[in-house]
């Protein structure tokens, strides 16, 4: 769907049609829970936090501006709720989940289902837990989502030099962790 799609979908949301609501989830379901995934390293967390988005969008959507895509908003608040979610629980150790089911498995992004080996995946997970919430939300976006510089920026509100720079140390930070594993 194009960006006009999305306009009309939340149009006709405004206007009282809730079958419009469901055809956004559907559309970004996924992609909210794989952000959560990558952000906060575990299926629980990442589960509770979609669940928080939807119910975020389904109260919100009728603030919506369409001066920005549907996906760069939604996007905003995923990452909001996912780094309050790490805030929320800094006492407790945020651990990758590892013991995923098949099922749970199956529907995962294009980028991952690359990524042949399980435990460089899980490796990567661990890593990523690492680094600060910030630099570790700029490699996932350039990495897994495959955002621009631009369009990070317009989802974060950040500079894209102060992006640049968040990106790597952050890649920094993963290479020197890679590179102790060996």
């Amino acid at each position: 769907m194009s960006f006009d799609n999305d306009f009309e979908l939340v149009k006709k949301f405004i206007a009282g049609d809730e079958s419009a609501f469901n055809e956004i989830v559907k559309k970004y379901q996924k992609r909210i829970y794989w952000h959560a995934r990558q952000m906060l390293g575990d299926h629980l967390d990442a589960d509770e936090v979609t669940q928080e988005v939807l119910i975020v969008l389904y109260n919100k959507l009728k603030t919506f501006n369409f001066k920005s895509s549907l996906f760069t908003w939604i996007y905003r608040i995923v990452t909001t709720r996912s780094l309050n979610h790490i805030k929320r629980n800094q006492l407790k150790k945020l651990v990758p989940y590892e013991n995923a089911s098949d099922s749970e498995l199956v529907d995962k992004r294009d980028i991952i289902e690359d990524i042949a080996n399980k435990e460089k995946m899980e490796q990567l997970n661990k890593i990523l837990q690492k680094i600060p919430p910030k630099q570790r939300q700029i490699f996932i976006m350039r990495n897994f989502e495959q955002l621009s510089y631009e369009e990070i920026s317009k989802i974060t509100g950040k500079s894209v030099g102060g992006l640049k720079a968040n990106y790597f140390h952050a890649l920094k930070k993963v290479l020197e962790y890679i590179n102790e594993k060996k």
